[in-house]
Protein backbone atom coordinates (compact mmCIF):
# COMPACT_ATOMS: atom_id res chain seq x y z
CA UNK A 1 0.00 0.00 0.00
CA UNK A 2 1.15 3.26 -1.07
CA UNK A 3 2.24 5.86 1.83
CA UNK A 4 0.97 9.63 1.04
CA UNK A 5 3.66 12.45 1.29
CA UNK A 6 2.94 14.17 4.58
CA UNK A 7 3.07 17.85 3.86
CA UNK A 8 2.81 20.88 6.59
CA UNK A 9 1.18 23.78 5.34
CA UNK A 10 1.92 27.24 7.08
CA UNK A 11 -0.17 30.34 6.08
CA UNK A 12 -2.74 27.63 4.54
CA UNK A 13 -5.73 30.27 5.81
CA UNK A 14 -5.30 32.51 2.87
CA UNK A 15 -6.02 32.83 -1.03
CA UNK A 16 -3.24 30.63 -1.89
CA UNK A 17 -3.99 28.05 1.07
CA UNK A 18 -7.25 27.53 0.05
CA UNK A 19 -6.07 26.41 -3.58
CA UNK A 20 -3.04 24.14 -1.78
CA UNK A 21 -5.36 22.66 0.65
CA UNK A 22 -7.96 21.50 -1.49
CA UNK A 23 -5.46 20.71 -4.26
CA UNK A 24 -3.41 18.26 -1.91
CA UNK A 25 -5.71 16.85 0.63
CA UNK A 26 -6.28 13.89 -1.43
CA UNK A 27 -3.12 13.29 -2.94
CA UNK A 28 -0.72 13.78 0.49
CA UNK A 29 -1.27 13.58 4.46
CA UNK A 30 -2.21 17.68 4.81
CA UNK A 31 -1.32 19.68 7.84
CA UNK A 32 -2.92 23.11 7.34
CA UNK A 33 -1.77 25.75 9.90
CA UNK A 34 -2.43 29.56 10.11
CA UNK A 35 -1.68 32.47 12.81
CA UNK A 36 -5.55 33.05 12.19
CA UNK A 37 -7.35 30.00 12.32
CA UNK A 38 -10.19 30.63 10.13
CA UNK A 39 -11.51 26.82 8.78
CA UNK A 40 -11.99 23.81 10.81
CA UNK A 41 -9.22 21.70 9.56
CA UNK A 42 -6.72 24.44 9.93
CA UNK A 43 -3.70 23.97 13.48
CA UNK A 44 -2.74 27.04 15.14
CA UNK A 45 1.05 28.13 14.19
CA UNK A 46 2.75 31.52 14.74
CA UNK A 47 6.14 30.90 12.43
CA UNK A 48 7.59 34.24 14.00
CA UNK A 49 7.52 31.47 17.51
CA UNK A 50 11.07 29.70 16.91
CA UNK A 51 10.16 27.70 20.14
CA UNK A 52 6.41 26.68 19.19
CA UNK A 53 7.26 26.01 15.42
CA UNK A 54 9.83 23.87 16.22
CA UNK A 55 8.24 21.51 18.85
CA UNK A 56 5.26 21.87 16.38
CA UNK A 57 7.64 20.52 13.41
CA UNK A 58 9.57 17.90 15.40
CA UNK A 59 6.06 16.14 16.31
CA UNK A 60 3.85 16.41 12.85
CA UNK A 61 7.45 14.93 11.42
CA UNK A 62 6.55 16.09 7.65
CA UNK A 63 8.44 14.88 4.55
CA UNK A 64 7.80 18.45 3.24
CA UNK A 65 6.90 22.32 4.28
CA UNK A 66 5.40 24.48 1.97
CA UNK A 67 5.84 28.04 3.76
CA UNK A 68 2.70 30.28 2.49
CA UNK A 69 3.19 32.45 5.76
CA UNK A 70 3.27 35.87 4.65
CA UNK A 71 2.32 39.76 5.44
CA UNK A 72 1.32 40.51 2.02
CA UNK A 73 -0.50 44.10 2.72
CA UNK A 74 2.20 46.14 1.12
CA UNK A 75 1.19 49.58 2.87
CA UNK A 76 1.24 48.17 6.24
CA UNK A 77 4.13 46.09 5.23
CA UNK A 78 6.22 49.65 4.14
CA UNK A 79 4.16 51.66 7.89
CA UNK A 80 5.77 48.35 9.89
CA UNK A 81 9.13 47.36 8.76
CA UNK A 82 9.66 45.27 11.77
CA UNK A 83 6.68 43.61 11.42
CA UNK A 84 7.13 42.15 7.85
CA UNK A 85 10.82 41.61 8.41
CA UNK A 86 9.79 39.52 11.18
CA UNK A 87 7.44 37.49 9.66
CA UNK A 88 8.70 37.39 6.36
CA UNK A 89 12.33 37.21 6.71
CA UNK A 90 12.35 35.53 10.25
CA UNK A 91 9.66 33.58 9.81
CA UNK A 92 10.79 32.07 6.17
CA UNK A 93 14.73 32.06 8.34
CA UNK A 94 12.78 29.68 11.15
CA UNK A 95 11.16 27.34 8.96
CA UNK A 96 14.64 26.92 6.68
CA UNK A 97 16.55 26.29 9.62
CA UNK A 98 14.05 23.57 10.78
CA UNK A 99 13.83 21.59 7.17
CA UNK A 100 17.56 21.79 7.75
CA UNK A 101 17.64 19.57 10.71
CA UNK A 102 15.04 16.90 9.51
CA UNK A 103 16.63 17.19 6.04
CA UNK A 104 13.27 17.39 4.01
CA UNK A 105 12.62 19.94 1.14
CA UNK A 106 11.04 23.48 1.66
CA UNK A 107 8.54 24.81 -0.57
CA UNK A 108 8.66 29.42 -0.26
CA UNK A 109 6.22 31.26 -1.68
CA UNK A 110 8.00 34.09 -3.12
CA UNK A 111 6.88 37.17 -5.12
CA UNK A 112 6.77 39.25 -8.59
CA UNK A 113 7.92 41.90 -5.94
CA UNK A 114 11.17 40.65 -5.66
CA UNK A 115 12.29 42.59 -9.19
CA UNK A 116 12.34 46.92 -9.41
CA UNK A 117 9.77 46.47 -12.90
CA UNK A 118 12.91 48.53 -14.84
CA UNK A 119 12.20 45.57 -17.70
CA UNK A 120 9.57 44.76 -19.05
CA UNK A 121 9.33 41.15 -18.65
CA UNK A 122 11.26 39.04 -16.05
CA UNK A 123 12.76 35.57 -16.72
CA UNK A 124 13.68 33.23 -13.41
CA UNK A 125 17.47 34.21 -13.91
CA UNK A 126 16.71 38.13 -13.53
CA UNK A 127 18.78 39.59 -10.57
CA UNK A 128 16.03 40.90 -8.13
CA UNK A 129 16.29 43.86 -6.88
CA UNK A 130 12.94 45.11 -4.89
CA UNK A 131 11.13 48.86 -4.87
CA UNK A 132 9.22 48.22 -1.53
CA UNK A 133 9.29 47.04 2.15
CA UNK A 134 7.21 43.88 1.11
CA UNK A 135 9.66 43.24 -1.73
CA UNK A 136 12.53 43.44 0.52
CA UNK A 137 11.30 41.25 3.31
CA UNK A 138 10.30 38.52 0.76
CA UNK A 139 13.04 38.64 -1.12
CA UNK A 140 15.39 38.34 2.57
CA UNK A 141 13.14 35.38 3.02
CA UNK A 142 13.99 33.89 -0.22
CA UNK A 143 17.95 34.62 0.38
CA UNK A 144 17.45 33.20 3.83
CA UNK A 145 16.15 29.72 2.28
CA UNK A 146 18.30 29.69 -0.50
CA UNK A 147 21.67 30.10 2.25
CA UNK A 148 20.23 27.64 4.83
CA UNK A 149 19.08 24.35 2.21
CA UNK A 150 20.18 22.90 -0.66
CA UNK A 151 16.31 20.98 -0.80
CA UNK A 152 14.41 23.76 -1.87
CA UNK A 153 11.53 24.97 -3.92
CA UNK A 154 10.96 28.65 -4.66
CA UNK A 155 8.21 29.66 -6.50
CA UNK A 156 7.62 33.36 -7.84
CA UNK A 157 3.67 33.83 -8.62
CA UNK A 158 2.62 37.27 -9.71
CA UNK A 159 -0.91 38.90 -9.63
CA UNK A 160 -2.67 36.82 -7.37
CA UNK A 161 -6.31 35.24 -9.25
CA UNK A 162 -7.91 32.91 -5.71
CA UNK A 163 -9.93 32.51 -2.74
CA UNK A 164 -13.02 33.45 -3.92
CA UNK A 165 -15.38 36.16 -2.17
CA UNK A 166 -14.27 35.60 1.36
CA UNK A 167 -10.43 34.86 0.81
CA UNK A 168 -9.68 37.19 -1.98
CA UNK A 169 -7.99 39.96 -0.78
CA UNK A 170 -6.92 41.29 -3.88
CA UNK A 171 -7.82 43.10 -6.91
CA UNK A 172 -10.44 41.52 -8.80
CA UNK A 173 -12.91 41.34 -5.19
CA UNK A 174 -12.11 45.11 -5.04
CA UNK A 175 -13.81 45.58 -8.42
CA UNK A 176 -16.60 42.88 -7.75
CA UNK A 177 -17.21 44.97 -4.30
CA UNK A 178 -17.58 48.20 -6.30
CA UNK A 179 -19.67 46.40 -9.13
CA UNK A 180 -21.94 45.39 -6.19
CA UNK A 181 -22.23 48.78 -4.53
CA UNK A 182 -23.51 49.96 -7.50
CA UNK A 183 -20.65 52.20 -9.22
CA UNK A 184 -21.64 52.64 -13.03
CA UNK A 185 -17.63 53.94 -13.72
CA UNK A 186 -14.56 52.27 -12.71
CA UNK A 187 -11.58 54.06 -12.01
CA UNK A 188 -8.59 51.64 -12.96
CA UNK A 189 -4.96 51.86 -13.25
CA UNK A 190 -3.34 51.39 -16.58
CA UNK A 191 0.27 52.35 -16.05
CA UNK A 192 1.59 49.37 -14.04
CA UNK A 193 1.98 46.15 -15.54
CA UNK A 194 1.67 42.09 -14.35
CA UNK A 195 1.40 38.51 -14.91
CA UNK A 196 -1.75 36.93 -13.35
CA UNK A 197 -1.18 33.90 -11.33
CA UNK A 198 -4.27 31.73 -11.07
CA UNK A 199 -3.85 29.51 -7.39
CA UNK A 200 -5.37 26.91 -8.93
CA UNK A 201 -2.64 26.04 -11.57
CA UNK A 202 -0.28 27.30 -8.98
CA UNK A 203 -1.35 24.17 -6.68
CA UNK A 204 -0.66 21.86 -9.71
CA UNK A 205 2.15 23.44 -10.56
CA UNK A 206 4.10 23.44 -7.41
CA UNK A 207 3.08 19.14 -7.13
CA UNK A 208 4.03 18.74 -10.85
CA UNK A 209 7.75 20.74 -10.07
CA UNK A 210 8.69 19.33 -6.67
CA UNK A 211 7.66 15.47 -7.58
CA UNK A 212 9.54 15.79 -11.06
CA UNK A 213 11.89 18.91 -11.25
CA UNK A 214 14.98 19.60 -9.52
CA UNK A 215 15.15 22.36 -6.79
CA UNK A 216 15.92 25.71 -7.33
CA UNK A 217 13.46 28.89 -8.17
CA UNK A 218 10.98 29.05 -9.90
CA UNK A 219 8.52 31.93 -12.15
CA UNK A 220 5.04 30.52 -11.72
CA UNK A 221 2.31 33.06 -13.22
CA UNK A 222 -0.05 32.70 -16.45
CA UNK A 223 0.21 32.95 -19.63
CA UNK A 224 -0.13 36.39 -20.71
CA UNK A 225 0.36 40.19 -19.01
CA UNK A 226 -1.36 43.26 -18.89
CA UNK A 227 -2.63 46.46 -16.58
CA UNK A 228 -5.25 45.99 -13.82
CA UNK A 229 -7.24 48.26 -16.62
CA UNK A 230 -7.00 44.98 -18.53
CA UNK A 231 -8.19 42.56 -15.79
CA UNK A 232 -11.16 45.10 -14.88
CA UNK A 233 -12.46 45.18 -18.59
CA UNK A 234 -12.01 41.08 -19.12
CA UNK A 235 -14.15 40.71 -15.73
CA UNK A 236 -17.17 43.08 -16.84
CA UNK A 237 -16.78 40.85 -20.38
CA UNK A 238 -16.93 37.96 -18.22
CA UNK A 239 -19.99 38.73 -16.12
CA UNK A 240 -21.98 40.18 -19.16
CA UNK A 241 -21.51 43.55 -17.92
CA UNK A 242 -18.94 45.21 -20.28
CA UNK A 243 -22.43 47.67 -21.68
CA UNK A 244 -23.63 48.54 -18.24
CA UNK A 245 -20.67 49.90 -16.83
CA UNK A 246 -17.24 51.71 -17.71
CA UNK A 247 -13.76 51.33 -16.92
CA UNK A 248 -11.88 54.67 -17.28
CA UNK A 249 -8.22 54.75 -17.05
CA UNK A 250 -6.35 56.52 -14.37
CA UNK A 251 -2.85 56.60 -13.43
CA UNK A 252 -1.49 55.33 -9.94
CA UNK A 253 -1.25 59.39 -9.25
CA UNK A 254 -5.12 60.23 -10.16
CA UNK A 255 -6.57 56.79 -8.37
CA UNK A 256 -6.18 58.70 -5.63
CA UNK A 257 -8.93 61.00 -6.23
CA UNK A 258 -11.75 57.72 -6.89
CA UNK A 259 -11.00 55.72 -4.04
CA UNK A 260 -10.33 55.76 -0.09
CA UNK A 261 -7.62 53.51 -0.12
CA UNK A 262 -3.95 54.94 -0.58
CA UNK A 263 -1.58 52.67 -2.20
CA UNK A 264 1.27 54.72 -1.86
CA UNK A 265 3.83 51.53 -1.13
CA UNK A 266 6.16 52.33 -4.47
CA UNK A 267 5.13 49.36 -6.60
CA UNK A 268 7.36 48.41 -10.09
CA UNK A 269 6.38 49.53 -12.94
CA UNK A 270 6.29 46.04 -14.52
CA UNK A 271 5.55 42.69 -12.86
CA UNK A 272 5.34 40.41 -16.13
CA UNK A 273 7.14 37.25 -15.69
CA UNK A 274 7.73 34.20 -17.92
CA UNK A 275 8.11 30.55 -17.05
CA UNK A 276 11.31 29.95 -18.63
CA UNK A 277 12.58 27.06 -16.39
CA UNK A 278 8.92 25.83 -15.82
CA UNK A 279 9.31 25.81 -20.13
CA UNK A 280 12.84 24.50 -19.96
CA UNK A 281 11.63 20.93 -17.83
CA UNK A 282 8.68 20.55 -19.77
CA UNK A 283 6.11 21.52 -16.95
CA UNK A 284 2.88 23.04 -19.20
CA UNK A 285 0.42 23.61 -16.67
CA UNK A 286 0.18 27.48 -16.71
CA UNK A 287 -3.26 29.07 -19.17
CA UNK A 288 -3.46 32.65 -20.42
CA UNK A 289 -5.11 34.68 -17.70
CA UNK A 290 -8.02 35.38 -19.52
CA UNK A 291 -8.77 31.71 -19.43
CA UNK A 292 -7.77 31.24 -15.58
CA UNK A 293 -9.78 34.03 -14.56
CA UNK A 294 -13.25 32.87 -16.53
CA UNK A 295 -12.95 29.44 -14.22
CA UNK A 296 -12.32 31.76 -11.69
CA UNK A 297 -15.42 33.97 -12.28
CA UNK A 298 -17.84 31.39 -13.23
CA UNK A 299 -16.29 28.86 -9.85
CA UNK A 300 -17.77 31.13 -7.13
CA UNK A 301 -21.17 33.06 -6.36
CA UNK A 302 -19.97 36.84 -6.67
CA UNK A 303 -23.51 38.48 -6.23
CA UNK A 304 -23.65 40.50 -9.31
Amino acid sequence: MQVLPKILVTGCGGMLGEAVYNHFKNRARVIATDKNVNEPWLHNLDVTDYASVREFVYRVNPDYIFHLAALTDMEYCEKNHLDAYKTNAIGSENIALLCKKLDIPMIYISTAGVFDGKKEVYEDYDVPNPLSIYGKSKYAGECSVKSILSKYFVFRPGWMIGGGPDKDKKFINKIIKQIRDGKKVLHVVDDKMGSPTYTYDLARIIEKVIFTCPYGAYNAVCEGGGSRYDIAKEILRIKGLDKKIKVKKVSSQELKKYIKEDYFAPRPYSEQMVNIKLQIRGVDIPRHWKICLQEYMEKFDWGI
